[in-house]
């Protein structure tokens, strides 16, 4: 404990499977990207693959669709915080992006992903799970 302030949680690392299944409970997730030589970040709903990848809905206009053509790497992160109990969970994937082609795949995705903004989606991305990070925030109540 610090000088009068609240407890001190910590920060838990989390193993793969763990983090990649809170990815698959959470409602949204944020895209990180470079666009225009600067990072950019965008908001999206996901489905996670039983492998681990990410796969998000995008419009035509979508800085992630010339990334997505050229195999770019790319971050994909998601998390749910609790800033009053100082407690939540953050995972990040990164891996490269790529355009789903397969006409089969193409449909399945366009039926199970339905975008949150009223707009044109037609493109369907897909993040390779290369790296995946996690931490669990653990509040100081639950170190004593």
């Amino acid at each position: 404990m610090t000088d009068g302030g609240p407890p001190q949680g910590r920060m838990d690392e989390l193993g793969r499977d763990e983090a990649l299944k809170l990815l698959t409970d959470a409602p949204l997730g944020r895209v990180v990207l470079s666009h225009q030589e600067q990072p950019a970040i965008r908001p999206v709903n996901h489905l996670v693959e039983a492998n681990g990848d990410i796969v998000i809905r995008i419009h035509a206009g979508a800085a992630l669709l010339g990334r997505a053509a050229q195999s770019e790497e790319v971050a994909y992160e998601a998390n749910a915080l609790d800033p009053a109990l100082r407690t939540g969970w953050s995972v990040v994937v990164t891996g490269a992006a790529s355009l789903v082609s397969d006409p089969a795949e193409l449909a399945r995705y366009l039926r199970q992903l339905t975008p949150w903004i009223d707009t044109d989606m037609d493109h369907v991305v897909r993040i390779r799970a290369d790296v995946v990070t996690g931490y669990r925030l653990v509040g100081g109540d639950a170190c004593s």
